[in-house]
């Protein structure tokens, strides 16, 4: 039994010893603006209960900046969802934008919600259709419902029946529960078939 606990610690100590290794190898890497080492500096410093810590966050954002400025595009995304989660819009935009670009789901989403609740001091109804509708190509359910809402509301578009219920569907596809039920409820009017509150009262008396 002593054995086992005295292997135990001593792989510890070794496992211990090359981690310490290891952030010292990546920290001398990102001092040489390697952009990988500082992003893999970066990571375990914005997740998890480590993001709740001020200080190792702002540690951990400055080797996430770095590594950005020096081509890490994974970091670029972080840099975005932080700013995002932090209410700070411009700059997030910035860096959402082309997060976005590179076909990166929720950041299209976040653009979307940006412009949608005018964010950036305005509202444009016509940009954030643009981010719901690229986000719910990239298989966003939520966001393939809100771009349904928009031509329900006709928000920046003509309002469309048609559009509103394709969208519900798409959203339904996505696994949605909220878009199966309002395609439902869409397809059904359209077949004649009667749902919802009246259409319970009318079967309790059949």
């Amino acid at each position: 039994m002593m054995k086992k606990i005295l292997l135990s610690l001593s792989l510890l100590l070794i496992s211990l010893d090359l981690s310490a290794s290891t952030q010292a190898d990546l920290k001398e890497k990102c001092i040489k603006n390697d952009a990988k080492a500082c992003y893999e500096l970066g990571v375990p410093l914005t997740q998890g209960d480590n993001a709740k810590v001020q200080d190792y966050l702002e540690e951990g954002m400055a080797y996430m900046r770095k590594a950005c400025r020096y081509g890490e595009n994974r970091a670029c995304d972080v840099m975005g969802e932080r700013y995002f989660k932090d209410k700070n819009y411009m700059i997030a935009t910035k860096y959402l934008s082309k997060s976005c670009n590179r076909g990166i789901k929720t950041a299209c989403e976040s653009l979307g919600v940006i412009y949608r609740d005018g964010h950036l001091k305005k509202f444009d109804d016509v940009k954030a259709r643009e981010f719901f509708d690229k986000a719910c190509t990239l298989h966003s359910g939520s966001a393939c419902f809100n771009v349904a809402i928009i031509y329900r509301a006709g928000l920046g578009v003509e309002k469309s029946r048609s559009q509103e219920k394709a969208f519900y569907k798409k959203a339904c596809d996505e696994n949605l529960t909220v878009g199966c039920e309002r395609f439902s409820e869409l397809d059904n009017e359209d077949k004649g078939i009667e749902t919802g509150f009246i259409a319970t009262i009318k079967n309790w008396f059949k």
